[in-house]
């Protein structure tokens, strides 16, 4: 810390003004490099203290401390918490390691206050958490950390962004999971973050990503040269960037290409929520808000992939992509068919026509009553499907 104002000693009771946290300084030092406890602190000097503090969250970078019992009015300007940015769920390979993967975020929560989670289910997860990350790079970070430092075998649905959803009623609210998005009649209109993002790559790649860009509905900014590297600058819809931008950029570039980028705004856009329906039943964890115009092939190519990834059951199985009650793309997993007719040699027809009757009835009753058992590995090749 850097003192501006007054001092700061030994057995000191401090606020910490952002988190409105109170504490009693322990120890007071400087790095000299090592750690050398003094006195105390004076204006201009830089230093550390340690008091009893349980979360690393109420230490928040840029914040203002000040004396609990003559606090100043006003906390110096500049610093603003850390908001989470991108959303996604975490979920156990196995339900039985839902205890260890509390544990594991609540370790991590303790060296990165940036990162927040709480705890969701999903019919077709199970238990897990929704996390807040800061961007794509501090959500893979979290993730494999979560399983090269603890051991845990995690599922990641497909990463989405604040929404912010007008309703017809004149209020507002933030969106995080698209499942708690509001009935269309309650809507007014919804807006999606929208980023700069900066582009730098070899020109012979220009081509390939500027298509790239275009199809995720962005709008060219610049374009200028150093060399013969290329320097691209879009703005472009943060929706499109999460879902697997990063990976087709760094494809189409053969690893040349990087990429950095800032939010800049709120814009209105015509965003539906697609559901996958499994067998006529929706599955949270696939829904995603998706603009209108992307929609069909979205839809399509996770309902084909899908149809790969799941085992056939002894019924047929339904796969279907929708937007409210209109279904927009639509396969079938055909089903396993015991050959019931094997022992029956010869004789009268009617005998094998009633015995494949009864089959068709009874899968009919599987149909209505069956349960669908999805790999997890479906899910994930799904999510990480190519749009």
């Amino acid at each position: 810390m850097r003192i501006l104002d007054g001092s700061l000693k030994t057995g000191m009771r401090i606020r910490m003004m952002g988190a409105d946290a109170h504490y009693e300084i322990d120890r007071v030092g400087v790095f000299r490099p090592k750690m050398v406890e003094v006195g105390g602190l004076g204006p201009g000097e830089i230093g550390y203290i340690t008091a009893q503090i349980k979360q690393v969250a109420d230490t928040r970078v840029g914040d203002t401390i000040t004396d609990d019992k003559r606090p100043t009015e006003h906390a110096l300007p500049g610093f603003k918490p850390a908001q989470p940015v991108v959303f996604c769920g975490l979920y156990p390979t196995d339900a039985a390691d839902f205890e260890a993967l509390r544990a594991a975020m609540g370790r991590l929560r303790l060296n990165d206050a940036s990162f927040s989670y709480e705890m969701e289910t999903s019919a077709a997860l199970g238990f897990g958490f929704r996390c807040g990350f800061l961007g794509l790079l501090h959500l893979e970070i979290i993730q494999e950390r979560l399983e090269r430092e603890f051991n845990l075998d995690l599922i990641a649905t497909a990463p989405s962004v604040i929404y912010k959803v007008a309703l017809t009623d004149g209020s507002e609210i933030e969106l995080h999971n698209p499942v708690d998005l509001p009935d269309v009649v309650r809507i007014d209109e919804i807006r999606e973050p929208w980023i700069k993002a900066t582009i730098l790559t070899p020109d012979d790649y220009l081509g390939a990503i500027l298509k790239l860009c275009q199809d995720r509905r962005g709008q060219q900014v610049d374009l200028s040269y150093v060399g013969k590297r290329a320097m691209v600058v879009y703005e472009l819809p943060l929706n499109e960037v999460v879902f697997d931008f990063y990976d087709r950029l760094k494809s189409v570039s053969k690893g040349y290409a990087s990429f950095d980028y800032q939010i800049i705004d709120y814009r209105a856009g015509d965003l539906v929520k697609m559901q996958i329906l499994v067998n006529g039943e929706p599955v949270d964890a696939l829904s995603m808000l998706v603009h209108r115009d992307r929609a069909e092939a979205r839809g399509r190519g996770m309902v084909e992939k899908l149809r790969e990834l799941i085992p056939p059951h002894m019924f047929q199985i339904p796969l279907q992509a929708a937007i409210g009650a209109k279904i927009i793309a639509r396969e079938t997993i055909r089903a396993l068919r015991k050959d019931v007719t094997a022992k029956c040699y010869g004789g009268d027809a009617t005998r094998k026509r009633k015995l494949l009757e009864k089959q068709k009835a009874g899968k009919k009753r599987m149909r209505q009553f069956g349960k669908v058992d999805i790999p997890q590995e479906a899910f994930i090749a799904a999510l990480k499907m190519d749009s």
